[in-house]
């Protein structure tokens, strides 16, 4: 076997085990890619029992709101945008509007 012939096996060995490198690797950056989506879907998962907590807060929440601006408005302040937090002189339309829409 002559000299060119013998570098052209070895060329063609090393090129074997970079396609099988890469072959790895790339079976490798498929399993990551998995992995981070289930590893994401994981991170965002939300129970049911954290949906309920959540939505039975922002109802308290609401209702606090709602009597508090009613009780800004017993005691003498607008509640609509228009004025709100300036004294009441005298009834707000916009304020009673605003308030009867809240209680629907």
């Amino acid at each position: 076997m002559g000299q060119f012939s013998q570098a052209m096996t070895e060329v063609e060995k090393n090129l074997g085990k970079m396609m099988e490198e890469i072959g790895r690797l790339k079976r490798y950056v498929v399993s990551l890619e998995e992995e981070n989506i289930r590893l994401k879907r994981q991170m965002f998962a939300v129970s049911e029992r954290e949906i309920e907590r959540v939505q039975s807060n922002a109802g308290r929440i609401q209702l606090e709101a709602r009597e508090n601006l009613e009780k800004m408005y017993q005691e003498g302040f607008h509640v609509c945008h228009f004025y709100f937090g300036e004294p009441l002189e005298e009834g707000c339309l916009f304020c009673s509007a605003f308030l009867q829409h809240e209680r629907d």
